[in-house]
């Protein structure tokens, strides 16, 4: 790997206990010693494009996730046990059948464990499953990052002093339903609740004690419990107008740039009422059954924050009067002419 301090290339022992050998310096993480196969040049590199050279925030969740897109694609099969047993399988099968053919079943069978590998490959066995998952992302590689350098990587938020969003939102004015915590302190950091006077919801059940005229923005991962967090609310406070703003599964399903997650396959009671749902194809259905989403914190930073923002002025433009009543007539609408 190459030192992050004085950038010389180290081989595995010229790095003991990530001290570099070369400039004799400390750094976080080595990728021969986490799951995700970091070191700290991959982390800046990873951390200055989510947050495009500052411009943007990002939380420690949505790093995990652009950490963890290139294991995600991978599947949890060793092909190198597959090479192995298949090499000492062919020698000890025709040993076998030259000397004693006890030998040549027990290279069979070497070669049927190796088979076994290679169907576990292709059938993809491990893939979308994280090798590290959010909270030991925290505990892991963020702890070893922060006793290293004694602060997050640059434009990364401390989500650690942000208080869970508000339980019972203010009853008029926007609000905005994320049960996504890391997704809700984004936001806030970026500046969209003090901008737009957007309040952060983190369950519908807690709006029903106030039942406000403002409209319920709904903010939520492409997965089977989040494609019914928009009709929840909407139960929750009848007569509300609720819009669901996404994330929509058809922006992330069978795109080869989106890397989705797999997790426990929901319950019958989750997929019942996805069933019925015309937009969803049988394809599709499936998928969510056996787990597969795509998460929130997998959106980038930027062009999730400018979707959001498009969704809040619509809906304050909508629940304004007097904008709509500048909407109508054209007010803030470029002139049409020759161009003189």
């Amino acid at each position: 790997m190459i030192c992050p301090h004085c950038e010389q290339s180290l081989l595995r022992r010229e790095r003991p206990a990530n001290v570099c050998g070369k400039c004799g310096r400390t750094y976080a993480l080595d990728p021969k010693t986490n799951p995700l196969r970091l070191h700290d040049l991959r982390v800046r590199r990873v951390t200055r494009k989510l947050t495009r050279d500052g411009q943007v925030p990002c939380t420690p969740d949505q790093l995990w996730y652009a950490l963890s897109r290139r294991s995600l694609r991978e599947t949890q099969v060793d092909m190198g046990c597959a090479i192995a047993l298949t090499l000492f399988g062919l020698v000890v099968g025709i040993a076998g059948l030259l000397t004693v053919m006890a030998f040549a079943v027990v290279g069979g069978l070497l070669l049927l464990g190796a088979l076994g590998f290679v169907v576990a490959e292709i059938g993809g066995v491990g893939r979308g499953r994280p090798r590290l998952d959010r909270k030991a992302f925290h505990a892991g590689a963020l702890a070893d990052w922060r006793r290293v350098y004694q602060a997050l990587p640059p434009g990364v938020v401390d989500d650690s002093g942000y208080p869970s969003p508000p339980a019972v939102p203010a009853s008029e004015g926007l609000v905005l339903v994320c049960p996504d915590r890391s997704i809700a302190v984004f936001l806030d950091a970026a500046g969209l609740t003090t901008r737009y006077g957007v309040t952060l919801a983190a369950d519908p059940g807690a709006l029903s004690d106030s039942p406000g005229p403002g409209p319920v923005l709904v903010l939520h991962d492409a997965d089977a419990h989040g494609l019914l967090l928009a009709d929840r609310v909407r139960a929750a406070l009848p007569g509300r107008p609720v819009v669901d703003v996404g994330l929509p599964l058809d922006a992330v399903y069978g795109r080869a740039n989106a890397v989705p997650v797999r997790g426990e396959p929901p319950k019958a009671e989750v997929m019942e009422p996805l069933a019925e749902r015309a937009e969803l194809s049988p394809a599709q259905f499936q998928w969510l059954r056996k787990g597969w989403g795509f998460p929130l914190v997998g959106v980038e930073p930027a062009r999730l924050l400018a979707v959001v923002t498009r969704a809040v002025e619509r809906a304050r433009a909508a629940a304004d009067p007097e904008r709509r009543r500048a909407a109508s007539v054209g007010f803030m609408t470029w002139p049409e002419g020759d161009g003189a």
